[in-house]
């Protein structure tokens, strides 16, 4: 099948999003498939306000109709709703062409974090950006029900994987003699709810890996605390197996890939009990969540790293690949009306 991939989000950035249709197209690509995909990556960007490390290319309509024409897909998948998807959307709708769409991250609840914005606007543009795709894939059965009742789309569950070689238990990198390390992961940004983390009362250690619009007001009001910056996919495990615990704090996100990604190097996890972490940690054994997170950190300390690890192996991104191809409308099922 040759699959057009449509994203605002990729690489240089690290995030869920990327990651997941990075390894989404490798396997996709393994099992057989022309994969081919429009990033804002050959084009010109600029920053997205109030997130200067995301850059959106504004200006490519014309080379993301090109590229469909030319390309000539037969699936078409819009992965986020910004200035590529909304042109791709765009002429998809105008030529009749089926397509589908997906649902990532929490928008609206971001959106209202860092500007205030109500919910129902945010979720407005939503319902109209997915109203015309065939489906809406998103991470986990509690987003599925989420959108179903702010009547988005046509929702269906797409699960996430991890990659199980790259992120594999080992030998600290980073050791500590101050006590436990514990580790947070993710873009240091209000909607993280870092500062539930960083303010908590540890005995050892707490390191921020990720950068973000937050960073330089939270690295001067927090001086204790270790913050490392942005680091690629591969840097990661380093930090992964060089910490104790795994704290995330977030209370928007609708998945949470780096919570598996920490269990696949063998580290417990600290969360709150809300939806994204109930989805991805269910009930485990290893990691605990609890409405306390200094609670969770400090029971999640005496948890078994290979109790950690077995768990984040039932997770394959082959399987979670199977299920997104499953999703995908071909234009043979779907021929052009007139």
């Amino acid at each position: 099948m040759k699959i057009l991939i449509i994203s605002d989000a990729w690489f240089p950035q690290v995030n869920g999003v990327v990651r997941t249709l990075f390894k989404t197209r490798e396997c996709l690509l393994a099992a057989g498939n022309e994969v081919d995909m429009v990033t804002p990556e050959p084009f010109f960007s600029v920053p997205l306000p109030s997130y200067p490390e995301i850059r959106i290319a504004p200006f490519a309509a014309a080379a993301v109709r090109k590229k469909i024409k030319d390309f000539e897909p037969d699936a078409l998948h819009i992965a986020t709703e910004g200035p590529l998807g909304l042109a791709a959307r765009r002429y998809a709708v105008k030529t009749n062409m089926p397509f589908t769409t997906a649902y990532h991250t929490r928008f609206p609840e971001y959106v209202k974090a860092r500007t205030g914005l109500p919910l129902g606007i945010s979720y407005a543009f939503l319902r109209w950006f997915h109203k015309k795709s065939e489906r809406v894939m998103v991470p986990t059965p509690a987003v599925v029900d989420a959108l179903k009742e702010w009547r988005i789309g046509n929702p269906v569950l797409w699960p996430r994987g991890v990659d199980l070689d790259l992120f594999s238990p080992g030998k600290p990198a980073f050791p500590s003699k101050k006590g436990p390390i514990y580790l947070s992961v993710g873009r240091v940004a209000v909607e993280k709810n870092l500062e539930a983390f960083l303010a908590l009362d540890l005995k050892g250690e707490k390191w921020v890996v990720g950068d973000g619009p937050d960073l330089a007001s939270l690295k001067q009001k927090y001086p204790d605390v270790t913050f490392f910056g942005m680091k690629s996919m591969e840097e990661l495990p380093d930090y992964y197996r060089s910490a104790d615990v795994f704290v995330f704090p977030s209370k928007t996100d609708t998945f949470g890939l780096v919570m598996l990604e920490a269990m696949a190097c063998g580290l417990p996890v600290a969360a709150y009990p809300v939806a994204g972490p109930i989805d991805v940690l269910g009930t485990t054994k290893s990691a605990v969540m609890h409405k306390d997170l200094k609670t969770a950190c400090e029971e999640a300390v005496h948890i078994s790293k290979k109790s950690a690890r077995k768990y984040a192996e039932s997770f394959s991104w082959q399987t979670a690949t199977e299920k997104f191809a499953s999703h995908l409308v071909s234009r043979t099922d779907y021929p052009p009306s007139g």
